[in-house]
């Protein structure tokens, strides 16, 4: 698997508080990954594990490809600053 780590901005909407009042919430997210279809996993991932979320109450209206320069996220920055990852 070699390929450029890119930077993915994530726009949508997911569905907060569904069992009694539902209401969609429109979110941003800036994940690092080798493709398209990966960043949507770290997204899904992310907010599922976050706010108890399916797939179906989370919907992406936009995915798009950032320059680490445009990144505003204070995770996607600190990575970005590693010269070198050291596994143990």
């Amino acid at each position: 698997m070699s390929g450029e780590i890119k930077v993915y901005r994530i726009v949508g909407y997911m569905m907060i508080s569904h069992d009694k009042y539902p209401v969609w919430q429109k979110f941003t997210q800036e994940v690092r990954a080798l493709t398209e279809k990966e960043a949507l996993e770290k997204v899904y991932s992310n907010l599922g594990s976050r706010h108890k979320l399916k797939r179906y109450h989370i919907r992406i209206e936009k995915v798009e490809v950032i320059t680490p320069e445009e990144a505003t996220h204070p995770e996607v920055l600190s990575s970005l600053k590693l010269e070198r990852l050291v596994k143990q």
